[in-house]
């Protein structure tokens, strides 16, 4: 098999990695990408699309099985049924389009798409392993996209009734009784969902609370929530042992319990996919598990530059679409460099949590006095219609300019005020700027403008 000599060449074809491709495909940049499963990386494939497709459909479940009987809409149903393997297909049938869409994109930009596993010779020479036999791949300059994968316990390693996100994704049937460890957003977003479609939920977390990314005022509608749901959350908690189909945990006072549970899924983090690829074989510098990098995503070695979630937190497929386009731009001579005010993270919970920049404690801490303008939306019209008024949309300011550090806001489908978070933060916005500038009403939206007008001392609503 000939060798194959490119411009660009990139290991790992994640939401960072075929980003990078097909930019520097449109800039005319010869490039390769390497990919040992499928494009789309686990975003695509095993994360963002299919979870939020299950619990999409968790939530038309609920919302048809709480019809059953008389409700504020005047809308009875027949008692639903729930056909998972049918909404597993439904899901797959989702992530296969998205597949081959981004296949088609690289193809698009002119990008060789070569399968299978790479693993480094030097920092210029990449093998893969190919249905065919060994491809020899050479590169002016390398990029690694090679993404993350989750952390298992000691004492629950993955398999049979212990499963990993991924194979929470893909259960034939509703599991009678499911304990969740880890009560971070991915174990809260899967275990809410599996509630709803009616499993017995059970979350272990060791933190005194759940979501402990977030402050304690966000995560109360959260809490509220799964207490509704029948939910049973364990603080301080800690995981021992599977044993016929019981979770073994020690509370927070120091003793043993046996909780029920068909399965088990954990979810206590995730980890920089560094090994299986020829890591040892670069002299790059480390910080902790992650590969260090710069402002513009190079690493120790000159030519190879790194991004996404083996780069470090946060571990957001955004942040690494971000990083590999402005990568693929510098290879292709231009000049750019990371200099982002604000990362948005959503957490889809029920209620959603959305975040931009500092929380008023993360400010303070920084040495800001601050103005916070908090808008609830049981104030809020569109709330109102929808149901769902939980929650609230908060703004923080410097206290001296007006000048906003940080937005939050949790609520139904507050995801979507991702973006209007994140642009006013890149823009430099204050609040007068938002609470200048006209939402349209009725929207969730206007909890933004009402909530700098909070802070600015003449909420209009509340």
């Amino acid at each position: 098999m000939k060798e194959i000599v490119c411009k660009l060449l990139i290991i790992g074809a994640g939401p960072g990695g075929y980003i990078c491709a097909i930019r520097a495909g449109q800039l005319g940049v010869d490039t390769v990408i390497v990919e040992m499963t499928k494009a789309g990386g686990t975003c695509l494939n095993v994360g963002c699309i299919p979870s939020k497709a299950l619990i999409h459909a968790a939530e038309e479940f609920d919302k048809v099985r709480h019809m059953t009987s008389p409700n504020a809409l005047g809308i009875t149903v027949e008692a639903p049924k729930l056909d998972l393997a049918q909404t597993i297909r439904w899901k797959d049938g989702i992530v296969g389009r998205l597949n081959s869409g981004v296949l088609g994109l690289l193809r698009k930009a002119k990008v060789k798409i070569v399968h299978g596993r790479a693993r480094f010779r030097d920092g210029k020479t990449v093998e893969v392993e190919t249905e065919t036999g060994t491809q020899v791949i050479r590169a002016e300059t390398v990029v690694i996209a090679t993404g993350s994968e989750p952390v298992a316990l000691p004492s629950l390693p993955f398999g049979g009734a212990v499963l990993s996100s991924t194979e929470a994704l893909s259960l034939a049937s509703v599991p009678k009784t499911l304990a969740v460890v880890g009560g971070g957003y991915i174990g809260l977003e899967l275990g809410t969902a599996f509630a709803k479609m009616g499993a017995q939920v059970t979350v272990v977390e060791a933190l005194a609370q759940i979501l402990p990314q977030y402050d304690a005022e966000l995560v109360k509608p959260i809490a509220k929530r799964l207490n509704e749901l029948g939910v049973h959350v364990m603080t301080g908690a800690k995981a021992k042992a599977y044993s016929g189909e019981a979770l073994v945990i020690e509370t927070a006072s120091g003793k043993e319990e046996r909780i029920a549970a068909g399965k088990v899924l954990v979810t206590i983090g995730r980890k920089p996919r560094t090994e299986g690829w020829g890591l040892e074989e670069l002299d790059l510098d480390r910080v902790g598990r992650f590969i260090r990098i710069d402002e513009r995503c190079r690493t120790s070695m000159r030519g190879v530059y790194a991004i996404g979630d083996v780069t470090g937190e946060p571990m957001l497929a955004h942040r690494a679409m971000a990083q590999g386009e402005m990568v693929a731009e510098i290879v292709a001579g231009r000049k750019r460099a990371w200099d982002k005010r604000a990362i948005p993270a959503v957490c889809f919970t029920d209620p959603e949590i959305v975040t931009a920049g500092l929380s008023p404690d993360e400010a303070r801490a920084q040495g800001y006095e601050v103005r916070v303008g908090l808008f609830p939306f049981n104030a809020n019209g569109r709330a109102m219609t929808t149901q769902s008024e939980d929650g609230f949309v908060r703004t923080v300011a410097r206290a001296d300019t007006n000048l906003v550090l940080g937005l939050q806001a949790v609520g139904a489908g507050v995801s979507e005020l991702s973006s209007a978070f994140s642009l006013a933060l890149e823009m430099g916005a204050r609040l007068e700027d938002i609470a200048g500038t006209i939402h349209a009403h009725p929207t969730r939206s206007e909890g933004l403008q009402e909530a700098a007008l909070k802070a600015l001392g003449h909420a209009l609503h509340i």
